[in-house]
């Protein structure tokens, strides 16, 4: 039987944190959390649209300023957290920018990478302490089918250049390094033997706010055609993270996406990813770097060392529908 929000079971008693919870699939996560009881913290680049999705999702939530292109504002909304919640159950690195009208960050990094990945890194980071103790607690980190278009390793001078605004290299560099991200936190974690999870989701294909930026010209008419043929409503491609977050049966190290049509929709179950998603070295470069550009330091332990890089993310087993 296909995975569907009726497989959502009671989240009472559960706190969840959503990047980008304003709109699209960041609002849908939430809704959908806030209507099976868990107490729902949307964080949201602006305050007005953060209370307007508030009244949307419902239930208890409150919403939180979040600005992930300013590395200050993720410190500012991580410090509001820990002093209004002393634990985490779930947070989903969901917020994203896609062609942005910006280059760069208010910290002088590309902005695809600052915002995509160096922001929720540092996000991340500041808030696991909350989530150690907190039983069944999960990290889901949004990537997207365009991590393939991530060619290349991300040193300090890609992560801080200017001319990736309209670049979908940039963009998927970006989401490349969500799911390494997400996976060499699920080796750390699981090396330091702490009881939180890890996780990686994408949503397939959906005509969300992020495809209101400006793309280059070359891709506008292959994205206006692949939206009306392939994609999928957003309360269909929210699945995939709300799975991630909510089925046990999902271990950490898992990425889902969804099911049918090249994994542009369906249900979501278990998602390929490339190989340079799937380089450990290279993951472990990404985060030394991702500590250095931020400043934010995990209170974990090394990566525990695989020589096979198949065998570093966890197999899902029996989550195949």
């Amino acid at each position: 039987m296909a995975w569907s929000t009726a497989h959502i079971h009671d989240q009472r008693g559960r706190t969840a944190l959503i990047t980008g919870a304003s709109a699209g699939i960041g609002l849908e996560t939430a809704r959908e959390l806030a209507a099976r009881g868990a107490h729902v913290v949307l964080a949201c680049r602006d305050r007005a649209r953060g209370r307007a999705a508030a009244h949307r999702v419902g239930g208890s939530n409150e919403v939180l300023r979040l600005d992930l292109a300013s590395l200050d504002s993720v410190r500012e909304a991580a410090a509001e957290v820990r002093g209004r919640h002393g634990r985490l159950d779930l947070l989903i690195n969901n917020a994203g920018v896609m062609f942005p009208p910006y280059a760069r960050t208010q910290d002088g990094f590309e902005a695809h990478f600052g915002v995509n990945h160096l922001g929720h890194f540092a996000l991340t980071g500041l808030l696991l302490d909350l989530m150690t103790q907190a039983p069944g607690s999960r990290v889901v980190t949004v990537s997207s089918l365009a991590h393939r278009a991530g060619l290349g390793r991300c040193g300090e001078r890609e992560a801080r250049a200017a001319d990736g605004r309209r670049s979908l290299t940039a963009y998927g560099r970006s989401k490349l390094a969500n799911l390494m991200f997400a996976r060499e936190l699920q080796h750390r974690l699981a090396s330091a033997r702490v009881p939180t999870v890890s996780l990686s989701a994408h949503p397939g294909l959906s005509p969300t706010g992020l495809w209101h930026g400006d793309p280059p010209a070359l891709l506008r008419p292959v994205a206006a055609a692949a939206l009306k043929g392939l994609a999928q409503p957003v309360d269909r491609a929210a699945l995939p993270s709300l799975r991630a977050a909510t089925d046990h049966r999902v271990p950490g190290g898992a990425h889902l996406g969804p099911g049918e049509r090249f994994e542009s929709r369906g249900a979501p179950r278990p998602a390929r990813s490339s190989r340079a998603a799937r380089d450990v070295a290279a993951q472990a470069e990404l985060w030394d770097l991702s500590q250095k550009l931020t400043g934010v330091s995990y209170s974990l332990g090394p990566a525990h060392a695989a020589a096979d890089p198949a065998a570093a993310v966890c197999p899902v087993r029996g989550v195949a529908g």
